[in-house]
């Protein structure tokens, strides 16, 4: 649509990138240098999303092609809806005032918007992170002829976050960290133990004796902190590279190759919005916090969603403090609430809507059609009985006061032999929201936490409402519609038809009519501001702005 601008010219990062890769994988450089215009391009749609419908700063109005500033500039690109995916066919330029720009970073340039600078960095990192992870995913595609497993799956969510521009910005590695820890690459990393005596550590839960030694612990550290962290704080490994494993979606959390608990490690650099270490009230809230959400959960009844347990966790007590650098939390594997042998397959819904390295259709398409004549006869079919898992059960506990993050990376569906939706499962218990009001109108006492308690509603449905219907449900609607508007109309309609049935077998409470007017008559639902949250201003944690509500 656009003519090439002079910003296709490679920035220095995208250069240094390739420099780096020359020496360590010639055999990727080609490919990586293919794969730039698309992580542009990718990239930008993100921020254009973001310029579309988040409050960032000189913004004067916005119109449904275009973004008018107050200093009289105008921004013109491609309609977007909040739920569009980035596709192979993204718009590879937006026109500042007539002028093509087809690099995100050199866009937040010209724009100059306050406190950008920091934003304008990881988008340079984000793309030219985005090329690699293309360019390697590509040429590690498959399964060597073995059934896909839940890693293999989170190793194929190459593009990671679906909506944010620093989606794939890992400023602290260097190129042969990404290709050596970065789960596109489907690398074992090799995690290494630290021993610390338990009397200077914090435990919670139950820490196993394979990683104890006497009267000592031996923390799981992922090798990057070993080589990055460690030496600040004066330590060195017990033992190096005793745990081989397979990393998971969020990089530092990986999946032991002689199976047993998953290990969050701690990763004490930022991606996308959040450092990725591991704090205290983490440590000391697992356990009571993953008790709490397992009863619960059951008494939902059945099996259609369950939560993977925190079995133990542990930081070394530094200077005084429980280290955020040196901490572990060892989690129930999700893989034991699927049957293989029957022909049942768990992965996350993130892994349902990425498409493959080559850019063809979200791997939902590609299951459906391999499952045969048993499978949903459309998209809306199994959207309607992926909705009729998720939906009562997540109202139900919002209705008792528990709000879940319920996102793709957070929430894995098990599909049987006819890539039918059959449970849920969710894990990453840090950011979950508990109503003690809620709770206790229900007669169940909240243990003592340090973090992530609200009665509020507008924080509950933030939560839940942001994560489950705005994230999950809209980038499952992008897959299956494929912008073809009247499908995707199609689509909400189905999710707004089990919305109400959910809440129609809600008992009619106070707190539920307050639950289903937010989100069924509400002209927006919240999301977190994810562009406005990466500027540098005073506010810090998460921010959020609304999106027009696509269940009215």
């Amino acid at each position: 649509m656009y003519p090439h601008s002079a910003a296709a010219t490679r920035r220095p990062l995208e250069t240094a990138f390739a420099t780096e890769l020359a020496t360590l994988r010639p055999d990727l450089h080609d490919a990586y240098t293919a794969a730039l215009p698309g992580a542009r391009a990718a990239v930008l749609g993100r921020l254009w999303r973001g310029l579309l419908l988040e409050p960032l700063p000189g913004i004067a109005s916005r119109g449904p092609d275009r973004v008018l500033f107050r200093d009289g500039r105008v921004l013109v690109g491609p309609r977007r809806l909040p739920h569009d995916l980035g596709s192979p066919k993204d718009e590879p330029a937006l026109l500042l005032d007539g002028r093509p720009h087809d690099h995100p970073a050199a866009l937040v340039e010209a724009l100059g918007l306050p406190g950008s600078g920091l934003l304008r960095d990881e988008l340079d990192h984000s793309v030219a992170s985005l090329a690699l992870s293309r360019a390697g995913a590509a040429g590690a595609e498959g399964h060597g002829g073995q059934p896909p497993t839940l890693a293999s799956f989170e190793q194929g969510v190459v593009d990671g976050h679906p909506y944010h521009p620093c989606c794939r910005s890992r400023p602290g590695f260097s190129v042969a960290e990404q290709l050596a820890y970065g789960p596109e690459h489907r690398p074992v990393v090799a995690l290494d133990l630290v021993a610390v005596p338990a009397a200077d550590c914090l435990v919670a839960g139950a820490w196993p004796d394979r990683f104890r030694d006497g009267d000592r612990l031996l923390l799981p550290v992922h090798p990057w902190q070993t080589r990055h962290i460690l030496p600040a704080l004066g330590l060195r490994p017990y033992a190096e590279a005793a745990v081989p494993t397979r990393p998971l979606m969020s990089v530092r959390t990986v999946a032991p190759l002689d199976g047993g608990p998953h290990l969050k490690t701690a990763l004490s650099m930022r991606m996308t919005s959040s450092v990725r270490d591991i704090s205290a009230r983490s440590v000391t809230d697992s356990a009571a916090l993953s008790a709490l959400l397992d009863e619960l959960t059951r008494r939902l009844g059945g099996d259609t969603l369950r939560v993977t347990r925190n079995l133990g966790a542990a930081a070394a007590v530094v200077g005084g403090e429980p280290s955020p650098d040196l901490a572990a939390l060892l989690r129930e594997s999700p893989s034991g609430f699927a049957d293989p042998a029957a022909g049942e397959t768990l992965l996350p819904v993130a892994a349902l809507t990425g498409r493959p390295a080559d850019g063809g259709p979200p791997l939902l398409h590609s299951l459906l059609a391999a499952a045969g004549p048993g499978a949903p006869a459309d998209g809306a079919a199994w959207l309607t009985a992926f909705a009729r898992l998720a939906l009562p059960a997540m109202l139900r506990l919002l209705s008792w006061g528990v709000a879940l993050e319920a996102h793709g990376q957070n929430l894995l569906v098990v599909l049987d032999r006819y890539a039918r939706p059959r449970r849920l499962v969710y894990r990453d218990l840090a950011d979950v929201r508990i109503s003690p009001v809620r709770l206790a109108r229900c007669g169940v006492t909240v243990p003592p936490l340090g973090r992530g308690l609200s009665d509020d509603p507008a924080v509950l449905h933030a939560k839940l409402y942001g994560s489950l219907v705005a994230t999950t449900f809209g980038s499952l609607v992008s897959a299956l519609g494929e912008a073809h508007r009247p499908t995707e109309a199609r689509l909400w309609a189905a999710v707004r038809t089990e919305t109400e049935r959910a809440f129609d077998a809600l008992p009619a409470t106070a707190d539920t009519r307050t639950d289903r007017a937010a989100l069924l008559s509400a002209a927006e639902l919240p999301v977190k501001a994810l562009t406005l949250m990466r500027l540098e201003t005073p506010t810090t944690g998460d921010q959020w702005t609304g999106l027009p509500n696509p269940l009215l």
